[in-house]
């Protein structure tokens, strides 16, 4: 049994939101106990204690779009690459990157990107894999990595026609083994969706593989409408919008998250929000490939589930609600607007996607709901409670404000030292990996 106290404690619960002065309990998996510090410690006397000294307590945090194989691009130079628009941002790096990639790197990739997260917060993670040099057993190893590290993740292969018919042959097998592994697995940790790119780089004779193929009880994590090429491809071939051909093939439901939608229309955003089908908005991604801006107020007012993810561009969940805070408003010449649609998102529409897949209560600290539990170090200038919580943590805290993370029970990080990884080691063997995965890339081997 572990208590987490002496300190504020916010708790995303509405009939209790925040403590001055609070403690959970946790037993195993789950939470025990929420409440005061003074009444819990004394109850539970035989627990062990970790004391926050006086900063924030709160419940890990989620994200909801990731890219695990986008982990070795930092620092990278690419000979040759001087991109004009988002194809060849796709082209030139992320494809280029993961056309090069074996297992060996794609499970040294996830050891990096499940690091950053523990010194984040981030205990639950949405994943959307490529590694075409390398399909079969891919998923698998980001398993492995996520099991030594102790992250929740629900993961996909990014099915695409773009290396030809047998490698997306080999993704949709990769989605369909790994997808049933995840369903006969108990633990609560692992959860598989079935991934694909984009409309414009899967043909129908793909779509309707994958119809043919898709285990029942999961959806779809897709890349929707990112760039304005998408909707024009999807309207020279098909002819018809990108949200209108995925319903046509069964795509939409309550099961399946589309990432950006940057360029829908309002009847598009009637069959999201009909279907019951799910969004994540990715605002730095979306500003760094010049994309644009999405209509995610509008998504959200109009009721469809809206998540917020970072499509690999950071690991730091508040970042990515700090910049979507100003992009809207910047966008919209509005300075009320994403002061509570952000929060939202991020908050309680995470937590909503995250339990269509995993059966503890993610997202809040409530007795029963998932042992997951951060730190930060954050001590307020100005009082803070529950009315102003949310500007103490846009404009106070940073990721790296997190000291303790504890994902499902098990402490991860503690006084930001990892406690179950030797990270200079780790790191080491990462780097490694990083320059192999370099000389590939430019050199040929």
């Amino acid at each position: 049994m572990l208590l987490i106290g002496n300190g504020r404690m916010i708790t995303r619960d509405p009939s209790q939101p925040f403590f001055e002065n609070g403690a959970v309990v946790l037993d195993g998996t789950r939470i025990l106990a929420v409440g005061s510090y003074e009444k819990l410690k004394n109850i539970y006397k035989d627990a062990e204690c970790i004391d926050a000294h006086g900063g924030v307590i709160m419940p890990a945090f989620i994200n909801a779009h990731e890219h695990i194989y986008s982990a070795m691009a930092r620092g990278l130079s690419i000979k040759g690459y001087h991109p004009k628009g988002f194809l060849d941002i796709l082209d030139g790096q992320w494809w280029t990157i993961d056309r090069s990639l074996d297992n060996e790197n794609t499970k040294l990739s996830a050891l990096a990107t499940y690091i950053e997260c523990i010194k984040n917060g981030v205990t639950t993670i949405f994943d959307h894999h490529a590694s075409f040099g390398e399909i079969p057993g891919s998923l698998f190893a980001i398993e492995e990595a996520a099991r030594e590290t102790g992250i929740r993740s629900c993961l996909c292969y990014e099915i695409s026609d773009r290396d030809g018919k047998e490698k997306a042959l080999q993704s949709i097998q990769e989605n369909v083994d790994f997808a049933k592994h995840a369903l006969a697995d108990e633990s609560d940790m692992i959860a598989g969706m079935i991934g694909m790119h984009a409309s414009f780089t899967i043909s129908d004779e793909t779509m309707e593989r994958v119809r043919a193929a898709k285990p029942d009880g999961i959806g779809y994590h897709i890349h929707v409408a990112e760039g304005i090429l998408d909707l024009q491809e999807c309207l020279r071939k098909h002819h018809k919008r990108i949200v209108d051909r995925l319903y046509d093939w069964d795509i939409l439901g309550e099961k399946t998250l589309l990432a950006h939608c940057i360029y829908i229309n309002p009847h598009e955003m009637d069959l999201i929000r009909d279907t019951d089908t799910m969004v994540v908005h990715n605002p730095e991604s979306n500003m760094g490939n010049a994309c644009g801006c999405p209509p995610t107020m509008e998504l959200v007012h109009r009721g469809i589930v809206t998540g917020l993810g970072t499509d690999g561009y950071t690991h730091d969940m508040l970042e990515s609600w700090k910049v979507a805070n100003i992009l809207h408003k910047h966008h919209l010449c509005d300075p009320n607007a994403a002061w509570a649609e952000v929060p939202e998102m991020l908050f309680r529409h995470n937590a909503t996607i995250a339990n269509r897949y995993f059966r503890k209560k993610l997202g809040v600290l409530e007795k029963n709901a998932a042992a997951d539990v951060i730190i930060t170090d954050y001590i307020p200038p100005t009082p803070m409670d529950s009315s102003n919580l949310n500007g103490h943590m846009l404009f106070g805290m940073s990721g790296r404000s997190v000291i303790t993370t504890i994902a499902n029970g098990r402490v991860l990080m503690k006084d930001r030292q990892l406690t179950e990884l030797d990270e200079e080691a780790v790191l080491a063997h990462i780097r490694e990996g990083a320059a192999r995965l370099a000389h590939r890339i430019n050199d040929g081997r």
